[in-house]
């Protein structure tokens, strides 16, 4: 039987039942991923899809997954246009009689993948490992999906959910179809993502890092609100978001460490910001598209609109606030913010600036180097008072903010003077 397997955001052999499945049912296959030229286009929000960390972090990925393939005898296939058009076409050439995919909660990914469960004339398996659980586990409508993270984790954990436990990488894969390649990834990038580093391996190093060798888990609670460094958080976010680890693979080496070391207060932080991640994911799959609406998931209008000036302001780091102005260079220097600078710079663009919010979440899917369209639209949705938070809309008050998390004043001064044209890279 010959295959097809579409790789998006499952870009690792470990943990990957799709190629599992496909590795089982094909004695042939062809290995394909879609570069999408309409990601490197503006948004009607005045942002691209892709910004330039995220798609060289990207190529850096699909390099690693094509070595590891090559070790396998097998290839990947990359190529550039719109996959809608371009899976069906190599199916009809090659005459493949099954496609295998990994679901995504995204609603452009789902709506994809109904379109080619429609129009192909073969076999489509769709298989589940972007979450923790699966859809059986979580048998919500979207008028029960839980309106809160707090009774979302009281749900997994009164029903004592597990998370799927992670398989392994397949003894073997199907022989090469060939097919041509198309060029990818060859033009000069002027950022250097240092120490980030697309691919599997990388991800596996930094797992390895954080829990074992550089105690970061350890530390994790005290931490993890932190702006600068690398330690302060596990940084894995940008590998779970293209897939290059699974969330699965993180909580089974969460588990292995409390098995080792016990249960403490940075173990179970690490699984809430995990859950978290999860929640968010779940919410996108029950709401759709009310996740990218003005009045959100909860249906009510916030009291912003977009005011050009203001928002260039921010979106440069030239507001009368430090902080903000910190974070927002740090983001478009190094295509990171952590999560508290991401939480003070959402709050002020909605509250000082009173800019419509889907701005700024335009703004960090083009920069943000670790974009999960979930976990971003869920955050934003819930600093501005129009998704998951019961409290209502949050409003950091930031001189606080600055003082408890940035008491001697050494983050915001370091990128005080930041310019796009500086090399500020150990962040």
């Amino acid at each position: 039987m010959k295959g097809l397997i579409w790789f998006r955001n499952d870009l690792r052999l470990a943990d990957n039942p799709a190629l599992v499945a496909l590795s089982r049912r094909c004695t042939h296959a062809l290995m394909v991923y879609v570069i999408d030229p309409a990601w490197l286009k503006p948004t009607r929000h005045q942002s691209r899809h892709l910004g330039r960390f995220r798609e060289e972090f990207l190529y850096q990925s699909l390099r690693a997954l094509e070595r590891e393939l090559k070790k396998r005898k097998q290839r990947l296939v990359v190529k550039v246009g719109n996959p809608l058009e371009i899976i069906p076409a190599l199916c009809k050439q090659h005459q493949i009689n099954y496609v295998a995919m990994t679901d995504h909660p995204g609603v452009y990914e789902r709506q994809q993948v109904a379109y080619l469960e429609r129009v192909l004339p073969c076999e489509v398996s769709v298989s589940e490992s972007f979450t923790l659980f699966l859809r059986n586990q979580l048998p919500f409508e979207q008028s029960t999906f839980p309106q809160s993270f707090t009774q979302f984790r009281k749900h997994i954990e009164q029903q004592n959910t597990l998370p799927c436990i992670p398989i392994s990488t397949p003894d073997s894969l199907p022989a090469a179809i060939q097919e041509r390649r198309d060029i990818w990834g060859g033009q000069e990038f002027v950022y250097d993502l240092t120490p980030y580093h697309g691919g599997e391996d990388s991800a596996l190093v930094q797992l390895n890092q954080f829990f074992w060798k550089s105690q970061g888990l350890k530390n994790y609670k005290k931490t993890r609100n932190g702006f600068d460094g690398w330690q302060f958080s596990s940084r894995l976010s940008a590998w779970l978001a293209n897939g290059s680890i699974s969330a699965r693979m993180v909580v089974a080496e969460l588990d292995n460490y409390e098995y080792r070391h016990g249960k403490d207060e940075s173990s179970q932080s690490m699984f809430a910001e995990l859950l978290w991640r999860e929640y968010f994911q779940w919410m996108m799959h029950y709401h759709g598209a009310r996740m990218f609406a003005f009045d959100g998931i909860k249906k009510k209008r916030p009291l912003t609109s977009f005011y050009c000036e203001k928002f260039k302001a921010w979106e440069q780091g030239t507001t009368e606030y430090p902080i903000v102005n910190a974070c927002m260079r740090q983001l478009n220097q190094t295509g990171y913010m952590s999560n508290r600078g991401r939480q003070i710079v959402a709050s002020c663009l909605v509250n000082e600036l009173g800019v419509d919010w889907r701005f700024g979440a335009a703004y960090f899917e083009q920069q943000l180097i670790d974009f999960d369209v979930a976990a971003n639209y869920g955050n934003w949705q819930y600093l501005a008072g129009v998704g998951a938070d019961p409290r209502g809309q949050r409003h950091f008050n930031l001189e606080k903010q600055a003082k408890e998390y940035d008491p001697d004043g050494s983050f915001v001064a370091r990128w005080a003077q930041a310019s796009p044209s500086e090399s500020l890279l150990k962040f």
